[in-house]
């Protein structure tokens, strides 16, 4: 049986190894901003951003990370429209975690985004980041925000 790329966090829930890391994804049209969460899938830090370029050299350099890190899969943002519909920019997420897929056996799953840079831009500001420190940390700060919001959603599940 072949394995669906992307599925719903619950769906993807139990395909996930406990102890080890998830990393998050944000996945814009000119970075990919990367958050790793701790083994017990509490909290979520912004790790890095990386220039996308082409998909072999971007997904190579995931790859390297997830197995840096012994991550045990991925939570990839989804940017909904705001009325929940998809556009353009989930579709190309789509084709992303496709292109994933083929070249990473984690499992991967989705979260919506909706509104994760504005409320990390929130976050910046408030700790008083200047305009350009901002735009150096904003992906990996987005990525951070829709890592945590999976992981809160994970924690939910395991009491369930």
């Amino acid at each position: 049986m072949a394995r669906t790329p992307g599925l719903a966090l619950e769906a993807a829930a139990g395909s996930y190894a406990p102890g080890r890391p998830l990393l998050g994804l944000d996945v814009g049209t000119k970075t990919i901003g990367i958050a790793l969460s701790d083994t017990g899938w509490i909290i979520a830090s912004a790790l890095q951003t990386i220039l996308r370029g082409k998909f072999r050299d971007d997904g190579a350099a995931l790859v390297a990370i997830a197995g840096k890190f012994e991550a045990c899969g991925w939570v990839v943002g989804l940017p909904l429209n705001m009325d929940g519909s998809e556009g353009p920019r989930a579709q190309s997420t789509h084709a992303f975690v496709r292109n994933l897929a083929a070249i990473s056996p984690l499992p991967i799953a989705y979260w919506d985004e909706r509104l994760s840079t504005a409320a990390a831009e929130r976050v910046l500001i408030a700790a008083d980041a200047s305009r350009k420190r901002r735009a150096e940390v904003i992906d990996k700060a987005a990525a951070a925000y829709i890592l945590q919001g999976a992981l809160d959603r994970l924690a939910v599940l395991r009491r369930g």
